[in-house]
């Protein structure tokens, strides 16, 4: 989980502190739901958002900081996100996430939802020990409601061959970039920068989640599943229509409409067709450009950052995350 982190020993320590605080947080009584978790904690993942929390917490005050509570929040963002992976993976029915074989595949949907669940409230639980600000008690239930909107619109919009590349980023806002937000302009706020680098700080975090859901996105078209870690053209056969096939079919939309009419009867053979209609009608360079854009416009704001040595390091991150094989 952490590896990914090892050449930058700083951030590398804090992380640490934040993983056995994650563990601490994942023991509940029921055997079928703690096999879960562990098996959850041992599935890996780069701890990004929590790494983009503490990474902003360097441009603040550091005589004003407590290291044990900006640890704790970091806690409470990762535990957020695998709540969240974990019911997506429930409504996708997706067999694989990183590699390993998801909960819900594992140990059944009703294990998966109360997973799930349980991680919600020990998300709750950090939040309130930890942030006595009323505002950002708000910001952080006003961001779960836009993340659950985020995937209540993505749902609505299955199978829908009318779906706009307006639509699309509208949901992948909600669902993948308002956690980035959060854990970028939290990380700020708590270390006690200054409110025109928190500001920044949000910006900065929402551009690398637009991106970073682009590239997964297009790497649904490219990769493979050895590679990807999770099988490849799923959110196709699922009725999720993202940025690369939305570009396509924008071009022909007379070639992809008897294969998407098939809805959840689409095959193997129709999905790699789709695939191949998108390579032909530049579905994936069009959208390369679009992951491209917010990642520039994501360094352009890091370079308005104070000059110290967090600034590069997130720099590098954010050119590495769209370099990325999964």
């Amino acid at each position: 989980m952490l590896q990914y982190w090892i050449q930058y020993p700083k951030l590398h320590k804090q992380l640490k502190a934040v993983t056995q605080i994650l563990s601490d947080h994942m023991v509940v009584s029921n055997p079928d739901v703690q096999e879960a978790l562990l098996s959850l904690t041992k599935s890996g993942g780069k701890m990004l958002r929590p790494a983009m929390f503490l990474l902003f917490t360097q441009f603040g005050d550091k005589t004003k900081q407590d290291q044990d509570r900006l640890n704790n929040i970091a806690a409470s963002l990762e535990i957020l996100h695998m709540a969240t992976l974990i019911h997506d993976d429930v409504i996708d029915d997706s067999p694989l996430r990183r590699g390993q074989v998801t909960i819900q595949s594992q140990y059944g949907k009703d294990v998966a939802v109360y997973t799930g669940d349980f991680l919600f409230t020990q998300f709750f639980d950090l939040i309130i020990d930890n942030v006595d600000d009323r505002e950002y008690l708000n910001i952080n239930a006003q961001t779960m409601e836009r993340i659950l909107l985020g995937e209540l619109n993505q749902m609505y919009k299955r199978f829908d061959q009318a779906e706009t590349v307006e639509e699309y980023l509208e949901n992948i806002t909600g669902k993948t970039a308002e956690l980035f937000w959060l854990a970028a302009m939290e990380g700020a706020h708590f270390g006690g920068t200054r409110d025109d680098v928190t500001k920044l700080a949000g910006s900065i975090g929402k551009n690398i989640g637009m991106a970073f859901q682009v590239l997964d996105d297009i790497l649904d078209y490219v990769s493979d599943t050895e590679t990807l870690k999770k099988p490849v053209l799923e959110d196709l056969t699922q009725g999720i229509y993202t940025l690369p096939l939305l570009l396509a079919k924008a071009q022909a939309p007379e070639a992809f409409a008897p294969i998407l009419g098939k809805r959840q009867h689409i095959t193997d053979d129709d999905a790699k067709t789709i695939a191949q209609l998108v390579d032909q009608y530049d579905g994936v360079t069009k959208a390369k450009a679009y992951a491209n854009s917010y990642t520039d416009a994501a360094l352009d704001a890091i370079a308005q950052l104070p000059d110290i040595k967090a600034k590069k390091v997130l720099q590098g991150v954010t050119k590495e995350l769209l370099e990325r094989s999964y």
